[in-house]
């Protein structure tokens, strides 16, 4: 996890500053908006109490509470742990149309969010693992 404070400044890096704090592949997927293959992150399967912050900022994004298993390869959460900490925009890559999250705070790439979770809520925040880390 990168080592900011924890307070709301936005955080803005060069991409050279990013790369040197990520790995080849937390670049790949927070900076240019990749995804990780399904199955293959360490958070899919994870079911720990605490919050998930996001790995390049470190700003709480997600509780355990709100964690489900979607079965879709990638860690699934049903609302965000405070409102306002992930920002959402339309995504028209790949010929679909989805909605994309990122951090507000530093504008990583997550993931996306889509209206067909099976809690009240009815959302499923569809979330790469490299883009999380993890406090108990």
């Amino acid at each position: 996890m990168a080592d900011f404070d924890k307070n709301d400044q936005v955080v803005s890096l060069t991409k050279e500053q990013w790369q040197q704090r990520l790995s080849p592949e937390a670049y790949r997927v927070c900076r240019e908006k990749g995804t990780e293959a399904p199955y293959s992150g360490v958070y899919d399967q994870h079911f720990a109490e605490g919050v998930y912050v996001c790995h390049c900022c470190g700003t709480e994004l997600f509780a355990s509470e709100n964690k489900f298993n979607a079965g879709c390869g990638w860690p699934s959460f049903d609302a965000e742990h405070t409102s306002g900490k992930v920002a959402e925009h339309a995504d028209y890559s790949h010929g679909m149309v989805r909605t994309e999250v990122t951090c507000s705070r530093c504008d990583a790439h997550l993931g996306h969010v889509f209206n067909d979770g099976p809690t009240a809520t009815g959302l499923r925040y569809c979330i790469n693992s490299v883009a999380l880390d993890f406090k108990e």
